[in-house]
Order: structure tokens, then C-alpha cells, then sequence
């Protein structure tokens, strides 16, 4: 993996800028780095670089196409890069010896020969990329389908820039740029911050599958165009009208494209291994990688040494049946607390998913002994494993035919049922026993306060604070209109069910999953694929009906039945729990000091950014162990670590 940067405009001493730019991406690319100037238009381009394919020079970034005409900067893997080649070397123009095995040599070739997006569209992979076109003057930047690499754009001092991640941008001579509130609002909502937007005003997140053009010679606002080269909505109404008639057929169908998916993702020149973390998703993937492998392959997971989290002895289990060559460490309160300091630094912008902390330290532990680690993730947003895409159709069945303001009532009344209660009846009757029941029920019953439809249950899921705009100084009782969320409707004929999964594929899973794991890796140069993600296993899995997928209270019903052939389900099924923390716990323990000093209201008030009432309110109720507050305060504390760390006016 690597990192990329570049701007087009007019600055003193450009060589030294995209120097100071790359060289912040340093983490995403240790091996080798470079940049390219064109200072009759302009343009800087910047490369740090991790060297998984072709480790010689021969890989080296900012690389030219054979005819002289492509600039590019490149970070991701192209997955079928070798079968690009072979198509390549059958057209009549091909006449340029390859110099290397680059994926990167590829790519460039290809746009010579077929053009960018016709490129874009046959490459399978994952990738930020920025494109210099020497003949027609202009910038394109483009990300892989699903958003697995970030790309980000913008202004700065009315100069446009490029990255992979903001550090760059705050290089750039005089950033100032303000933050946006609109888009803290959204965080506040979420948690994290979906795209397009940034924390940053005039500042842009690459959509998965955009393709972003750059003229410098047209007017200001013709400068930019968007185009996609592909999109999860065409995607699925194409495969809609391909539906399997046949589970036999649709399972044989899966396991065919997904082990296909894992063994080009298993292409490297530099060892690899995978998350383990016991659960379904994630021990698919390790088996299939061990089935395509002659050596044991390499697993890594986490224990906590609070029981109530620790998933280490599944993923042991699958592992010793698998024959893995496991890795595990057991971390403490402690591993964590200190990796909280460093979060700032590493997201670059305000990030609320807590499970951040253990997807880096596991990340720290791979990378001792490998490059590459595959993860299990997209599995639930796109087979239908998410708790709420069973729960939310149950529970509206059971309340829908009470009127709405008995309904509120219900909700008022199980909110005054405190967490701990709710959790203690769980470890009592075994088939509510769940982890965090108490914070999932007080979850559920703030919805049952507001929601008049299944659609709007389903939607209203990701949703960690109800009004977040009173959170915000100057957006105090505003009509927000959540992006995506609450008034996008998706595709018309989807069930409300599908409907759900689309949306958290189109927005959690870039803008919180996979920015999580991203970001959490490559702070330790670690290369993370995700084999869920190549557009076969998308396309097969919406050609599955829903029934297919979810029965009743059961889901990733196809994946399971995969899994069984290589592991015996009762190692990996068991209640669904992400990859938790006690943080709300700890924060009334361990880390309540740390959190008082960021929620102090005087530093609140003199930051200028956010009103303290409410949040002073947030946090005495969650002290007082009523009420579970964790997702709201954890968002909150991010945010004022975060602005403490890169408040450009501080």
C-alpha cells in the first residue's frame, strides 16, 4: 500500500512543498518515495511507497506510460493485473517490452492502449489513483468500487490538492481551511463522517467508483467534472434481473468467485496472513486462504483480559482445526489507553468507532510478521449479518399495530430499566444473552420513541445521537437533513431489508468500516484486503434472494453453509458482537480523568466549537449508571482529542 498527494497551482519553492506532503504519508509507504514536477503547468505529483508487487526500482512512483502521455501516482493492488497484461499483448498496438511486474506498469500501459476508464473498469483491485494527462492538461482521480483506499480533494487558498489522507493537506503553504459544520453535525449523528464530505470546508472525500476530472484552463466552476465507472446501484439492478432459482447453484456460484477472490488476493511478493477473529466471516477467509496454500498460513487475533469481550478462544479453536500458524496476544486496559493518544494523529478527522483501538493493536501484531493481512470485513453488509436486519423486522411486527404515542411510551419505559439491569437479566435467560444488551436495548428503545415505519427503524440503526445538531454551536435546532440516511430512499424495488444493506454498503461500510481498518493498518504500514469486496462475490451475492440469506432470526446463511465444509459451525457461531470494548466501563473507571479534562466546560467554551450543557448533561447520566452513553460521549471525545491535536486556530 502507499500514499499519494499533489496539487495543481502556483507556490514558491514547489519541490519542497511536495516533499513536506508526501513525506507526512511516510507510514503508508516506507520502502521508497518520489515526485514529479511539471512547473510550466503547475503541477506536483508525490509517491510514498510500500513495496508489495515488483520490490525493485522498477516499482518506483511517480511512473510515466510507455508513449510519455500518463503521469501516475498510484496506492492500492490490482488483483488481475497479470490478465490486464495478457489482454494487453493480444492488441495490435502493443509493442512496449514490459520493464517490470508492477501493477502500477500495467495500469499505465493499458491507459496508452484502451484509455482510463475503459482501465478503470476492467481493473479488480483497490486503489486511489491520480492521473496527470500531459496532452489534454488535466487531472483525474479515481477510487476503487467500494471505497477500501480513501482519496481526498480539495482547496486550499484557492489551490487545488490531492491525498490520501489530510496530513497532507495541512503541508500545504497557509492551510486555514475552516471547519464544517454541516459535516460535524453528521459526525455527531454517525460517528464518523460520510462522504463526500470532510471536517474540512472546500475539502472532499473521492466516492467509491467516482472518477474526478481537473481542468486548470477552464472557468471556476467547470473546473471539475464527475463520472463513475461503476456503481453498486447499476450492480444491483443488473444482478436483479439475474436471480438464482437454485441454492445449490447460488452456493456452488459463491464458492467459486469468493475462492477465486481469496487466491488473487493471496498475490504478493511479501508475506501475508489474516485477521482471525473466530467469527464467520472472518475464519471463511482463513480457510480458503489455508486451502490455497502449501504452508500454514499466518492468523492474528486479540484477547481482552475482561472475558465478557474476549473472542481469542474461538479464534484459537478455528485455528488448531484449520492448522493455522496462529498468533494471539492478550492486551490489557492499559495496550489500550495508550493507544487512545495516538488516534488524533492516525484518523486525521474526527472518528467515533471505538473499535478503532483493537483493530490497530491487532494491526501492530501482524505487522511483526507480515505485510499484508486479509480481513472478513463486507461480509455482513452485503450477506445479510448484521443483528438489526433480523431484529428490526421482529420488532416491528410485535409493536407496529400500537399506536405511536403508546409506542413512546414503551420507549420512555424501557429507558428507565438502567443497562446493567437489562445485561444481568441476559446472563440469566440464555436466549437474550448478548453482549452490550443493555446499551443495544436503550438503543432500541430511543427508536421506538420516534419511528413510524420499518424503513425508518432499519435507517435510523446506524444513528448514535438523535439531535446532534444541538451539539453544535451556531446549528441549534436546525432541520438537518442526514445525508444519505434518514431521506435517501435507495433502489425502488429492494425490500426494506435490502434497502438497509445497500445503504450500509454504500456509506457505513466505506465511511466507518473499512476507514477504520484503513487507517488503523496503514498508521503501521500494514496492507489490509478484503476478498468480500471483489465485484464477482458483490454481483453473486445480490443475485441471491433475500430468503436466501436471512431466515427468520438466522443470517449469512450461504456463508455459513460455505464455512461448514472446512469448520464445524458449533466453533464459530455464536452471538454477533463486532469487535467491542467496554468502553463505557471504562470510561466511569480507567479513563474517566482523560475524559474529564476534554469534556471540561471552560475548554469547551473557549474552543468555541461545541455547546457544553448537553454534553455536561451526556456525561452525568452515564456516570450515574442509568443510562449508557458510551457511543455518544466516545464520538464527543474524539472530536475534542481531535480539535486539541489540529485546530488551526489554536
Amino acid at each position: 500500500m502507499c500514499g499519494i498527494t499533489g496539487f495543481i497551482g502556483s507556490v514558491d519553492n514547489p519541490g519542497n512543498v511536495i516533499n513536506a506532503m508526501k513525506d507526512s504519508l511516510v507510514h503508508r509507504g516506507p520502502d521508497s518515495s518520489g515526485y514529479w514536477l511539471d512547473s510550466d503547468n503547475g503541477v506536483a505529483l508525490g509517491h510514498q511507497r510500500l513495496a508489495i508487487l515488483d520490490l525493485s526500482s522498477e516499482g518506483h512512483q511517480p511512473m510515466q506510460s510507455p508513449s510519455g502521455r500518463y503521469m501516475i501516482v498510484f496506492n492500492g493492488e490490482i488483483y488481475n493485473h497479470l490478465q490486464l497484461r495478457a489482454e494487453l499483448e493480444t492488441l495490435e498496438d502493443f509493442n512496449q517490452p514490459w520493464r517490470g511486474h508492477s501493477d502500477t506498469e500495467t495500469l499505465l500501459a493499458a491507459f496508452d492502449l484502451i484509455g482510463v476508464e475503459a482501465t478503470l473498469q476492467k481493473s479488480e483491485g483497490m486503489f486511489g489513483i491520480a492521473i496527470w494527462d500531459k496532452l489534454k492538461k488535466t487531472l483525474t482521480l479515481s477510487r476503487d468500487r467500494m471505497g477500501e483506499k480513501p482519496l481526498y480533494y480539495g482547496w486550499v487558498n484557492q489551490q487545488f490538492v490531492f491525498a490520501s489522507e489530510l496530513k497532507a493537506f495541512k503541508k500545504f503553504p497557509n492551510f486555514r481551511n475552516l471547519i464544517c459544520k454541516k459535516a460535524l453535525v453528521n459526525y455527531f449523528h454517525l460517528n464518523f463522517i460520510p462522504a463526500p464530505f470532510s471536517i474540512y470546508e472546500n475539502i472532499f472525500k473521492v466516492t467509491p467508483g467516482a472518477i474526478i476530472k481537473f481542468d486548470p484552463s477552464q472557468a471556476t466552476e467547470n473546473k471539475i467534472t464527475h463520472a463513475t465507472f461503476w456503481s453498486l446501484e447499476d450492480s444491483i439492478q443488473q444482478s436483479k434481473l439475474n436471480l438464482f432459482s437454485d441454492p445449490v447453484e447460488a452456493s456452488v456460484t459463491l464458492e467459486s468467485t469468493l475462492e477465486q477472490s481469496v487466491k488473487n488476493q493471496m498475490i504478493s511478493d511479501v508475506p501475508l496472513g489474516a485477521f482471525l477473529s473466530g467469527g464467520i466471516d472472518s475464519s471463511l477467509i482463513s480457510a480458503l486462504m489455508q486451502k490455497n496454500s502449501m504452508q500454514p498460513i499466518k492468523t492474528f487475533t486479540i484477547g481482552f483480559e475482561n472475558k465478557d469481550y474476549d473472542e481469542s478462544p474461538n479464534a484459537k479453536a478455528v485455528s488448531e482445526h484449520l492448522g493455522t500458524e496462529h498468533h494471539e496476544e492478550i492486551i490489557s486496559e492499559l495496550d489500550i489507553m495508550q493507544v487512545i493518544q495516538d488516534l488524533p494523529q492516525m484518523y486525521d478527522e474526527p472518528f467515533g468507532d471505538s473499535s478503532q483501538l483493537p483493530t490497530h493493536i491487532v494491526s501492530k501484531i501482524a505487522r511483526k510478521n507480515v505485510t499484508i493481512a486479509l480481513s472478513g470485513d463486507a461480509g455482513d453488509e452485503i450477506f445479510g449479518g448484521y443483528n438489526r436486519y433480523t431484529v428490526a423486522p421482529r420488532l416491528w411486527k410485535s409493536v407496529s399495530w400500537i399506536p405511536f404515542q403508546f409506542r413512546k411510551a414503551l420507549g420512555m419505559s424501557l429507558l428507565s430499566i438502567s443497562p446493567n439491569t437489562f445485561d444481568q437479566l441476559g446472563s440469566l435467560i440464555p436466549k437474550l444473552r448478548r453482549p452490550q444488551l443493555g446499551l443495544k436495548a436503550h438503543k432500541m428503545a430511543e427508536r421506538l420513541k420516534t419511528i413510524s415505519s420499518l424503513r425508518d427503524l432499519l435507517k435510523d440503526f446506524p444513528a448514535v445521537s438523535a439531535n446532534p445538531q444541538n451539539l453544535v454551536k451556531g446549528m441549534e435546532g436546525q432541520n438537518i437533513n442526514f445525508l444519505k440516511l434518514k431521506n435517501w430512499r435507495g433502489l425502488d424495488d429492494l425490500s426494506d431489508v435490502e434497502d438497509m444493506m445497500f445503504c450500509d454498503s454504500m456509506m457505513y461500510l466505506p465511511d466507518d468500516i473499512l476507514c477504520k481498518v484503513d487507517r488503523a493498518a496503514m498508521a503501521v504500514s500494514l496492507e489490509t484486503r478484503v476478498p468480500f469486496l471483489n465485484k464477482d462475490v458483490i454481483e453473486t451475492a445480490w443475485r441471491m434472494p433475500l430468503s436466501y440469506k436471512i431466515d427468520g432470526n438466522n443470517g449469512k446463511i450461504p456463508l455459513k453453509k460455505l464455512l461448514n465444509k472446512y469448520v464445524p459451525l458449533e466453533i464459530t457461531e455464536r452471538p454477533k458482537s463486532g469487535f467491542s470494548i467496554p468502553i463505557g466501563e471504562w470510561l466511569r473507571g480507567p479513563l474517566r480523568a482523560w475524559a474529564e479534562s476534554l469534556l471540561d466546560q471552560s475548554l469547551i467554551e473557549k474552543q468555541g466549537y461545541l455547546n457544553s450543557a448537553p454534553i455536561q448533561q451526556l456525561w452525568m447520566e452515564h456516570l450515574e449508571g442509568n443510562f449508557d452513553k458510551a457511543g455518544e460521549l466516545w464520538g464527543i471525545l474524539m472530536f475534542q482529542a481531535w480539535i486539541d491535536k489540529n485546530d488551526p486556530y489554536s
